[in-house]
């Protein structure tokens, strides 16, 4: 039976490409304004430090898209990445879910997502 996984490069690539994608474009090059909306509507601290926290999460994600595709202790960088995530869609679905186009949508691509952030982990390097 031929293998059916594909190559561990390819899967660290698309788990990456997430990171890259949300880190640089959405935050740090502002290209999605609605997460400044949803982080600007925590009470008390949004308006003050909702921009400076979406930059630093920004190059956090960078920073794990990075980690991923160099895939060094991978299974601290799944274990990371799980926290993070839950971590922000907690906080999402706390403080801004009006602003959250399809919240139960988030949650299953999320969860999607961090099973194949685990798989990258798992698939040994050749």
């Amino acid at each position: 039976m031929p293998e059916l996984m594909p190559p561990y490069w390819l899967i660290r690539i698309a788990v990456a490409g997430v990171w890259l994608y949300e880190g640089l474009w959405c935050k740090l090059l502002r290209g999605e304004p609605r997460e400044f909306e949803v982080v600007k509507a925590v009470p008390k601290y949004g308006e003050r430090f909702g921009v400076p926290f979406l930059l630093s999460l920004g190059a956090v994600e960078v920073t794990i898209g990075v980690w991923v595709l160099s895939g060094w202790l991978p299974f601290l960088c799944a274990v990371t990445q799980t926290v993070l995530l839950v971590s922000l869609n907690a906080n999402g679905l706390m403080w801004s879910r009006h602003l959250i186009h399809d919240p139960r949508g988030m949650i299953v691509k999320n969860f999607a997502f961090l099973i194949l952030a685990w798989v990258a982990a798992a698939v040994p390097a050749p």
